[in-house]
């Protein structure tokens, strides 16, 4: 698996890490569909930004994503791992060996 400083790399970004006692946004119903989607935000609050979320839909509702710590997103998705130091305002969709990253100036800066 490759690591978050050749993730940055190959993107040229650079690393913005994480803190494992921060927590993410999952929506933890939707693991084991494809994609696998994560985006960005600002951190706030003790929030490292990012919310992931599996599968083709995406959903508004306030119970959608459930608070991870990030020490635990090994548990549930090791796969990426290595996007999680990528800047605010990226966003990432995962599947096997297709990976698509890109920064979506409507999430915020870089």
């Amino acid at each position: 698996m490759r690591s978050s400083k050749e993730v940055c790399l190959k993107f040229d970004v650079t690393p913005y890490p994480i803190d494992g006692g921060e927590k993410l946004g999952i929506a933890i119903e939707t693991i084991g569909k494809l994609p696998i989607n994560g985006m960005r935000l600002e951190p706030e609050n003790g929030t490292c930004g990012w919310f992931i979320w599996c599968g083709e839909e995406f959903s508004e509702d306030d119970d959608f994503f459930k608070p991870l710590h990030v020490n635990h997103i090994g548990n549930y998705l090791p796969e990426i791992e290595p996007y999680l130091s990528l800047p605010p305002g990226f966003r990432f969709l995962i599947a096997g060996e297709y990976e698509d990253v890109w920064h979506d100036p409507e999430l915020g800066s870089m």
